[in-house]
Parts: structure tokens; C-alpha cells; sequence
């Protein structure tokens, strides 16, 4: 039976693990093995790992780092940063990994996610829009490259085109929230479950387990993912890796599935 999921979201860049704001100022804040197997410990729903250099840099995936991390790995890995062919999709399955994220080469040539999807399995297959709130309106647009070039377009308009392409399921990642820990865009985040019927899950604000706590009584069965919340720790941004206990993890859930 789906429930809803709280999983920790890893960003690599130059081998290390980081953590920014609004796309910006990234800090380093340790090793992303090590941060894997604290994880493994506090026995983590599912953790997603994305190498915001690949994309931008357009360099292959490091298929050494993502065997490591997946060798280490014991709950299911998301791996995103890179990917560019259904081949390259394919190998990073073979090393271990359950799902593979792609965003901005979907963008530049939706048919990639249906040919990733015939490849691997539909249930593999994750976008990722990352969103940007216009000057003027409510509009999101969904931004690539770290948030660096608009595409102009509607985050809900682009969800449904890659859901009906074959994306397995869909991570929106608020870069105007991204690492204020200040809570998720939740409207958007109950409009995307309005407009599609696939798997989704919320990134960007996350600073509490209240704040998933609102997602998941406004959407139900939902991901919903952080950063910052689960590698800082206080007003100072003290790194300190966290995920909430077994008996914490339900009681949010249960709380909020009954209030859905």
C-alpha cells in the first residue's frame, strides 16, 4: 500500500555534499557517503542524490560515486545529475540504484522521457522542475541549469506533458523556498496533485515536521523532501545530520492522513 514518504534530498557538488540557498551560495557540509550511512541508521524512507554540476558542466555521470553510493545505500536511491541518453539511465539502474532523475535534458527533448521510460520502466523515471514564481502573477515557471535559464513555461502546464510522456513520478523543488526552511508552497503543491495522477513529490521550504505535516493533510499520499531540515541543525546552521524516529515518522502521517 502507498504512503506518504519523508526523504532526505543530497546535493553533490565537486564530490562534496552541499547544501544552498535559492539556488545559490552553496556550503559544504561533509561527505555524502557518510551522510548515507547516518541514514541507513535512522532508517530513511528513501533518499534522493542530485550532482548539480553534471547538468550544468554537460559531463557524464560519475558511475564510480553513484556504485559507492548505492553499494552503501540501504533504502531506495533516487540518483539525478547528468543523464542525457536512455543508456546512460540504464547503467545507472545496473549499479543499484531504483530511480533515476532527469530534468533539464527532458525539458530540451521530452521524447527522452519515454525513451528513459522503455529503458528502465516507467516506475524509474523522475523529473524534476525545479520553479520560480514570476515578477508580476502567481505563475511558476519552471527554470534549468541550477535555476540559471528560464523556460518560460508553467510548472503545472510542464507536469502534465512529462506525466503523459511516461515520467513515473515528479518532484517539484521551489527554488524561491530552497533552503529557507520557512515551509513548502503547498498551494502548488495541491494543484500538482489536482493535475496529475502519477507520483509526486514536494522539495523547498521544508523546515519541520509540521511544515510536511501541511503537505500531506492537503495532498495525501505524497513525497515530501528536504534539505537543510535534515542536515542543519538551530540558528546558527550548525551541520548536524537528522531524520526523525520510527514512532515520530508515523505519528506526523497518521495525524495528517486523517485530516486529509
Amino acid at each position: 500500500m502507498l504512503r506518504p514518504r519523508i526523504i532526505p534530498c543530497l546535493l553533490i557538488q565537486d564530490g562534496g555534499l552541499v547544501k544552498t540557498v535559492r539556488f545559490k551560495d552553496p556550503k559544504y557540509v561533509g561527505d555524502p557517503i557518510n551522510a548515507v550511512k547516518i541514514f541507513n541508521e535512522k532508517e530513511a524512507d528513501e533518499l534522493v542524490v542530485l550532482d548539480i554540476d553534471a547538468s550544468v558542466k554537460g559531463i557524464e555521470p560519475n558511475y564510480q560515486r553513484i556504485a559507492n553510493l548505492a553499494a552503501e545505500c540501504r533504502m531506495p536511491l533516487c540518483y539525478g545529475g547528468g543523464v542525457r541518453t536512455p543508456e546512460q539511465a540504464r547503467k545507472i539502474i545496473s549499479l543499484g540504484v531504483e530511480k533515476v532523475a532527469i530534468s533539464a535534458a527532458a525539458l530540451e527533448n521530452p521524447r527522452l522521457i519515454t525513451q528513459i521510460a522503455e529503458e528502465i520502466g516507467r516506475q524509474s523515471v523522475v523529473v524534476v522542475l525545479d520553479h520560480k514564481k514570476r515578477m508580476l502573477g502567481s505563475t511558476q515557471d519552471v527554470w534549468t541549469h541550477n535555476g540559471t535559464r528560464n523556460t518560460k513555461r508553467s510548472v503545472l502546464e510542464v507536469a502534465a506533458e512529462v506525466a503523459e510522456l511516461g515520467a513515473g513520478e515528479i518532484v517539484i523543488n521551489s527554488i524561491d523556498n530552497d533552503g529557507r526552511m520557512k515551509g513548502y508552497d503547498v498551494d502548488l503543491a495541491v494543484k500538482l496533485r489536482q493535475t496529475v495522477n502519477i507520483p509526486i513529490t514536494i522539495l523547498g521550504g521544508g523546515g519541520s515536521l509540521e511544515d510536511m505535516h501541511k503537505v500531506i493533510s492537503k495532498c495525501g499520499v505524497v513525497g515530501v523532501s528536504a534539505g537543510s531540515f535534515f542536515v542543519f541543525k538551530g540558528p546558527y546552521r550548525a551541520v548536524l545530520i537528522s531524520y526523525p524516529s520510527a514512532q515520530q515518522k508515523d505519528d506526523v502521517i497518521y495525524s495528517a492522513l486523517q485530516s486529509n
